[in-house]
């Protein structure tokens, strides 16, 4: 008998990985595709910290710092989020950052008095109490529906349009130019750019169509004089991020509970993003995974604001770039997270994206918030609206969500903690689409069918083969078919005559 080992050749199944997510590439495939995600998602990254940073009423400096901030602080929650160590981290491919999902809640905290330093303080505290309840959110989940999530995610982006037509006008409403057609013409042009560019053909530039329209459009700017970059070099060119840079935290109960709000809503895109990526790759996604991605979010959120960042959560268009480019290992995003470190060392390329005219990031934002709440939009479409109260809950929660936008002094009567939760349109529309969600969908004593006239006149549709069975003088009564001669017409359910 042949005793001799048999020798196997090192591209067998033995030596595959398990899990797609698990797939090495090569070191220079890994950083390039990483760079490819860090590129997809550095307009979303950016966005918030210019935002608050100017609510808050940062010099350029500043806002640089924040914005290396969130650079760093991003990079090292993507590395905790696809690496993982035990409970934390999903070890799926999913980019970290700053969630736009508390851009608006943020800003209201700033306005009311609390500054920058409640912002820090109500997301540590907020995501402490996410970090508590994580293993308990697989019950809270189901107050979360799409009816809510879409209500919440649509109108996050119709909150943050006032902040792209502020920046389109300017940005400092005391400056002489402010509105100027000048101004909202650079912002008129960006806005251009970037639709030009995703017009085009070739999928690489239309994915990265924010980020090159704000580059062209800087250069725009710089051609007409409307740039200033003479203090880019003011600062350390290279620096690692000073925990409390801008002070110790305070903690307000109201902030914090409005934060809180938010955070139940990370927790739910978070959830969505991770079982998404999960059908994308295609591999095994179960409750104990769920909860260490969860952990890992609220763990890294709670941890930001000592590095001057705010909250985090997955990024939804990488998770679309796995699907478009079907590179699904963990290791490529890491490569991402990884670089996103180092950019976040570098204060100097902060204070570049701050120098950036604000009618230029005005343009590109009318596009960017736009396709937040276009994302909202396009979850309500998923949602059932016939013998529901869907189209009220909807219908209401983004209206009481847009009165602080259209009438911002219309809290102002209010007692302070009251005004801090409501001031936010984020916070006012996820309360009113929660509380409503369970008062008509969880509570359904004394429902009716087809609660609202609204409702009645969207399903009104019946189809021409049922119309060609009936017969002249047919009516309905009291939920009967009367034929033409009084007699009662059988009805069949649907289920029975697809059987």
């Amino acid at each position: 008998m042949n005793t001799k080992k048999k020798t196997r050749p090192a591209n067998t199944t033995d030596t595959a990985p398990k899990r797609p997510e698990d797939q090495r590439l090569s070191i220079g495939s890994t950083f390039a595709y990483g760079f490819q995600h860090v590129l997809t998602m550095y307009g979303g990254i950016i966005a918030p910290p210019l935002i608050i940073g100017a609510a808050a009423g940062m010099s350029p400096q500043d806002i640089g710092l924040l914005i290396a901030a969130c650079l760093f602080v991003g990079g090292l929650a993507t590395i905790l989020q696809t690496i993982g160590i035990p409970f934390f981290g999903s070890q799926l491919p999913l980019v970290q950052g700053v969630s736009f999902a508390g851009v608006s809640t943020m800003v209201a905290i700033v306005h009311g008095g609390g500054g920058i330093q409640g912002v820090f303080g109500s997301v540590m505290v907020a995501s402490l109490i996410g970090l508590v309840i994580t293993p308990l959110f697989s019950k809270i989940i189901k107050f979360f529906p799409p009816v809510v999530t879409g209500t919440v995610i649509t109108t996050i982006g119709l909150t943050l349009m006032p902040v792209a037509a502020n920046w389109a006008m300017g940005g400092n409403s005391a400056a002489p130019n402010y509105g100027s057609m000048a101004n909202i013409g650079l912002a008129a042009a960006t806005m251009g750019v970037v639709l030009l560019l995703s017009k085009i053909g070739n999928a690489a530039i239309s994915r990265l169509s924010i980020l090159l329209a704000m580059v062209i459009g800087t250069v725009i700017a710089l051609a007409t004089g409307m740039a200033d970059f003479s203090k880019v070099g003011q600062g350390p060119i290279v620096a690692f991020p000073t925990p409390f840079a801008f002070g110790a935290p305070t903690f307000d109960i109201a902030s914090i509970v409005s934060m809180l709000i938010v955070i139940l809503v990370t927790l739910t895109e978070t959830s969505a993003d991770i079982i998404a990526v999960g059908e994308i790759v295609d591999t095994k996604v179960d409750s104990r995974r769920i909860g260490n991605g969860l952990r890992a979010d609220m763990l890294s959120s709670a941890i930001s604001p000592i590095f001057n960042s705010f909250t985090q959560s997955a990024f939804a268009q990488n998770v679309g770039l796995v699907a478009i480019t079907g590179i699904k290992s963990r290791f490529v995003v890491s490569a991402g997270g990884f670089i996103l470190v180092v950019l976040g060392l570098l204060p100097v390329l902060g204070r570049v994206v701050a120098a950036v005219p604000t009618p230029v990031l005005g343009g590109a934002g009318v596009v960017l918030f736009g396709t937040v709440a276009a994302s909202g939009i396009r979850t309500l479409s998923k949602v059932e609206y016939r013998n529901n109260m869907n189209l009220i809950i909807v219908a209401a929660s983004i209206g009481f969500g847009m009165i602080p936008i259209a009438a911002p002094k219309f809290y102002d009567q209010f007692p302070a903690w009251f005004s801090t939760i409501f001031h936010s349109g984020i916070s006012s529309a996820a309360i009113m689409a929660i509380v409503l969600n369970v008062l008509f969908n969880h509570f359904k004593a004394g429902n009716s069918d087809n609660q609202s006239v609204f409702v009645a006149g969207t399903e009104r549709v019946v189809s021409e083969a049922d119309i060609a069975c009936l017969a002249h003088g047919d009516r309905f009564e009291n939920g009967k078919l009367i034929d033409a001669d009084g007699k009662e017409v059988p009805l069949k359910s649907s289920s029975a005559v697809e059987h």
